[in-house]
């Protein structure tokens, strides 16, 4: 299918051959003409596969043929006019025809940036982003700008609601992406408040890795006889991208596994996942120290400062990108072709969006998680959710002292149903437990020995075992 076919308006359609768009996605070869026909849509698809075009493309067609306005003054005239007639300009609120809720300032600047894109030809049709580490008066300047279509997240969005700086009551459509994430992220309320300010008539689009449990309940509030699209959910395999994991003894041999891991020829650009945000930056630091081009990610940094990372990140002067999951959705940059887990995210599903960073747009990824003893369990959970084994992979002059996990190690492909290796029962994997010199779960051994192998350097900073903090302030 062509995108021609989808019936979307010309100056759309010249738009997405300029960018080098060749045929539509799965998912937005059924969402966009379900849209565009005006019916409600619950999406769940897997990360990266193009939902962005399949809610923006046909939202911008149906804006397209609205009539335009009658001319008349843009509230920024209105407040030039009032302030050179010496009056107190006072603010019009926007009222936006369009709004993306986003769970993260990342995907909606993304989400921003791609909407430019594919509305070049469109000289109507404005669009803004609204969220938070954005200079207030930066915001309010946008907003005078009366846009089209506004982008934001919920926190923000509900503070210039409150203070009247924007208005509902001419939208027509409603687009939650990564509503499971939202939610997760604690903006149920948030959420709430927002979509009871919209209008009844207005199409509802909802777009989640999954539309069970929480997610489906609301999804069957806001929406009206929604057509339902399931194209990929978050536990399907990524196919493209191969997972491995690496068991470590202690922080020290982790940061040594790290070090000679992203030294691969192979990799071009890389995402380490840290559960903290010291963390990011510290291993950021010490990757800058050990020769990498590295810089850090993670929610305390002001937005302007998480703008120039990722644009340096995506003009390849920055080659590891340390972040917690305040990245783990939002960011698209197709030269990612290494994924590392350097803690295990605290819950499955954010697993599947880590390792989504990589092997974008069916390109092929790699994904590896280096993980301590003691968090067997936590492995047999990501598992159960992506419904695959995945491989352990030793690599020879980093291998694990602790032998209690060697029994999917050793074969080609991972652990094979009905192994009985290292005292496990058929079908089960046997870890070392905490105590006797296994590591506690913050991951700092209590008898760690110094390395001195092959590429010791005295003052490499990877040869340290000082303590990390465990799971908090992300």
């Amino acid at each position: 299918m062509t995108f021609e076919a989808l019936g979307l308006n010309t100056s759309i359609l010249k738009a997405l051959t300029d960018a080098g768009y060749t045929k539509p996605t799965p998912v937005q070869e059924q969402a966009v003409p379900a849209a565009i026909a005006g019916k409600d849509l619950l999406v769940s698809s897997q990360t990266g596969s193009g939902k962005t075009a399949a809610f923006m493309l046909p939202s911008l067609h149906r804006l397209a043929a609205i009539e335009p306005a009658p001319a008349g003054k843009t509230p920024n005239q209105e407040m030039q006019a009032a302030r050179s007639r010496g009056e107190r300009p006072r603010f019009k609120p926007a009222q936006p025809k369009m709004l993306v809720l986003t769970p993260t300032r990342e995907l909606a600047l993304q989400v921003t940036t791609n909407t430019d894109k594919y509305s070049v030809n469109l000289r109507r049709i404005k669009a803004v982003s609204i969220l938070g580490g954005m200079p207030y008066p930066k915001q309010m300047q946008l907003l005078a700008k009366n846009p089209e279509i506004l982008v934001a997240t919920p926190g923000r969005l509900i503070d210039h609601m409150e203070s009247g700086k924007i208005d509902f009551s001419q939208l027509q459509i409603l687009v939650l992406d990564e509503a499971d994430r939202m939610l997760d992220m604690g903006f149920i309320d948030d959420i709430e408040k927002i979509v009871a300010a919209t209008p009844d008539g207005r199409q509802t689009m909802l777009f989640s890795a999954t539309l069970d449990g929480v997610v489906g309940n609301m999804a069957r509030r806001i929406t009206k006889e929604p057509q339902i699209i399931q194209i990929m959910t978050a536990a399907n395999k990524h196919e493209n991208i191969t997972q491995r994991v690496h068991f470590v003894d202690d922080l020290s041999h982790k940061n040594r596994l790290l070090d000679h891991l992203l030294r691969d020829d192979t990799m071009d650009q890389a995402v380490v996942f840290t559960a903290t945000k010291r963390d990011a930056d510290t291993i950021a630091d010490r990757l800058n120290i050990a020769g990498f081009s590295a810089a850090a990610l993670h929610g305390d940094m002001h937005q302007g400062a998480r703008n120039r990372t990722l644009e340096s990140l995506r003009r390849g002067q920055v080659k590891v990108l340390v972040a917690t999951d305040v990245a783990a959705r939002g960011i698209d940059v197709p030269s990612i072709t290494h994924v590392f887990n350097y803690d295990l995210p605290k819950f499955p599903e954010d697993y599947v969006h880590r390792i989504g960073r990589t092997g974008r747009a069916g390109r092929n990824g790699l994904a590896i998680s280096l993980v301590n003893h003691a968090e067997g369990m936590n492995v047999k959970r990501i598992e159960r959710f992506t419904k695959q084994m995945i491989p352990v992979n030793v690599v020879e002059g980093y291998e694990p002292k602790k032998t209690g996990s060697a029994p999917r190690s050793s074969r080609p492909g991972g652990w094979k149903p009905g192994d009985n290796r290292g005292g496990a029962k058929p079908g089960q994997r046997s870890f070392s437990k905490p105590g006797n010199g296994a590591p506690r779960r913050d991951g700092v051994s209590g008898s760690a020995e110094g390395y001195k192998g092959p590429g010791f350097k005295a003052n490499n900073p990877y040869n340290s075992d000082r303590p990390r903090r465990s799971y908090g302030d992300r």
